[in-house]
């Protein structure tokens, strides 16, 4: 099951994790696997039980909070990360994914095949985007064709 560890008493060795189903569940850092990672608020997967004072944890492991993300492709290090904007763009309608050097999500291949709404030579549709910054000065631009902005702008907040 995973979980949340949502206190911490690192003094008494004990502390509580809300699991995927919103309920507080006691754990021991004796049943915790790796003890050095445990914090307030660490993501966990852990066995359940119950014991005489009610929900309780075994099994416990603390997941190590990843220094990388991923987006269509880039590894991005979080803290590299000085950055970053969410914007919409007017490009044409019939523009079209460079199937050569794109790497295809499904959001890419489901435009693709879309049926075709007849559209007008000129004509132009809004697009939203994600410009990305980097202390090194890099800035990586990814479209709503390629990415689910909105789900990895939660990830950048984390």
């Amino acid at each position: 099951m995973n979980g949340k560890i949502t206190s911490w008493f690192k003094d008494k060795g004990f502390g509580f994790i809300k699991d995927e189903n919103g309920d507080n569940r006691y754990f021991h850092v004796i049943k915790v696997a790796n003890p050095d990672l445990i914090k307030k608020d660490a993501a966990v997967t852990f066995e359940p039980t119950t014991n005489n004072k009610g929900l309780s944890a075994y099994a416990v492991k603390v997941l190590p909070e990843s220094k990388y993300i991923y987006i269509a492709g880039e590894r991005i290090k979080l803290t590299a990360i000085k950055s970053y904007l969410v914007y919409r763009e007017e490009v044409p309608a019939d523009t079209r994914i460079d199937k050569e050097n794109a790497i295809l999500s499904v959001g890419a291949l489901m435009s693709s095949i879309r049926p075709k709404s007849g559209t007008q030579p000129g004509e132009m549709r809004s697009v939203k985007k994600l410009a990305i910054t980097t202390f090194q000065g890099t800035t990586l631009i990814f479209s709503e064709d390629e990415i689910d902005v909105d789900a990895t702008v939660k990830m950048l907040k984390v």
